[in-house]
């Protein structure tokens, strides 16, 4: 478990997948690879005509269908080949020495889970803001993938790359979001950054103790925390918090049965992508 894998497929938020990929490797002092898969369109070229033409014509269609779908395969190749010599440059000019790419066919969640032994973080990018029918197609990959592997996940915003001046845990005194904190605590990657931990929800005894049970353990681990405590829904007032912090990161645990789990990777994750408008890292 070492690689920083940067999942890019050319859309807006590429270049900051590959900035955030590149500032994650750095952190860690792990290798970056950079992961483009070439995946099977949704509907086929070639499709059965049979009984709307006579056969020799059919055999004839069929044929030069198949030929466009050849030369569509070769371009996508070479498509392919070209964004990952861009990406490569972009993520050497960070800084990042090793450095590797990766261009692959078949499915985007198999190639991960194929490379999941070996990788300590997955950075993929949002398309909320995209339009057309793709979207929902773009939306449920990040989903899956959030859903399917047991390592972190950055999700990252096609805004511009900023490094962040703080990070904000999201935190509701669950198990889960317990071992997110000590997760946090032992890991290199956000060391030195202002932490706050956050939580939606009544002012009671119950939750300040929560609260400061988590502070105490990133003061433990050297880290300068402060708490928040906000009244509210958590859909209502967490990604507001976050995004009025400047250049940061929404830190939580994935899943679990809590309101702000279900807020965070619900049903979809375009849910989580709408509403907060800064990188997402979600720890396992």
């Amino acid at each position: 478990m070492n690689k920083v894998y940067a999942c890019i497929d050319g859309l807006a938020s590429t270049g900051c997948v590959i900035d955030w990929a590149a500032w994650s490797a750095l952190r860690l002092e792990a290798p970056l690879e950079l992961l483009h898969v070439l995946e099977r369109a949704d509907r086929p070229l070639v499709g059965d005509f049979s009984g709307a033409m006579g056969l020799g014509a059919q055999e004839a269609l069929l044929d030069e269908l198949g030929a466009l779908d050849a030369q569509r395969a070769k371009l996508a190749q070479e498509a392919g080949r070209r964004l990952m010599d861009d990406a490569r440059t972009r993520a050497a000019a960070a800084g990042v020495e090793r450095l590797d790419v990766r261009l692959r066919h078949g499915e985007l969640l198999d190639n991960v889970l194929e490379m999941e032994p070996d990788a300590r973080l997955f950075v993929l990018g949002e398309h909320y803001r995209a339009s057309g029918a793709g979207r929902i197609h773009l939306d449920h990959h990040v989903e899956r993938v959030i859903r399917s592997v047991k390592r972190p996940v950055l999700v990252a915003t096609s805004a511009p790359f900023a490094q962040p001046t703080l990070f904000v845990i999201a935190y509701d005194g669950s198990p889960a979001s317990r071992t997110t904190v000590e997760t946090v605590a032992r890991s290199p990657m956000l060391k030195g950054l202002p932490v706050i931990v956050a939580m939606a929800g009544d002012d009671t005894a119950q939750a300040q103790k929560q609260l400061e049970e988590a502070w105490q353990s990133l003061v433990a681990a050297g880290f300068e925390a402060s708490m928040a405590l906000l009244p509210g829904e958590p859909e209502d007032v967490l990604p507001a918090f976050v995004k009025a912090r400047g250049a940061s990161l929404l830190v939580m645990g994935a899943y679990g049965h809590s309101r702000i789990r279900q807020l965070i990777v619900g049903s979809t994750t375009t849910t989580l992508l709408r509403l907060s408008e800064v990188p997402v890292l979600i720890l396992r």
